[in-house]
């Protein structure tokens, strides 16, 4: 990371990054993931500040969308093969287990917005931010 403050065109790119995960919207699971790429991409060279905080956002909206894969991806493939092979008794089981799975991964996914958009206000605000785990994994692996 740069030692100076940054200026006002890096605390937009860094803002832009974690705010990518708005981009989820459109295109569910990997919006966010392609725009802090894209801009990591675009800006590494031009200012290691923006790189350092596309790449947590980056690494961050990664993390959440393999935390949904297996918690509603695990939870739909097993009821779907728990019904089928209880000959669809076991749907009386799986069907709400799997709502309440997409529910939760619901809650995931709103919850780690709600983060990255907090991130997007703490650096356009000239803040220091770091995910409470990504931040200090991407600041150890470069």
């Amino acid at each position: 990371m740069t030692v100076s403050k940054p200026d006002e065109n890096e605390r937009n790119w860094a803002a832009a990054a974690h705010g990518s995960t708005l981009l989820t919207l459109f295109a569910p699971g990997i919006g966010g993931i392609i725009g802090a790429l894209v801009i990591w991409m675009t800006q590494k060279e031009k200012s290691s500040w923006v790189a350092f905080h596309s790449k947590q956002s980056f690494v961050f909206q990664t993390f959440v969308f393999v935390v949904l894969l297996v918690v509603v991806g695990g939870s739909w493939t097993f009821g779907f093969l728990f019904s089928f092979i209880t000959i669809g008794f076991g749907t009386l089981i799986a069907v709400p287990v799997m709502l309440l799975t997409f529910f939760l991964g619901g809650v995931i996914a709103l919850a780690g917005m709600v983060y990255s958009l907090y991130g997007a206000y703490r650096v356009y605000q000239n803040q220091e931010f770091l995910y409470l785990w990504a931040g200090n994994w991407v600041k150890r692996h470069g």
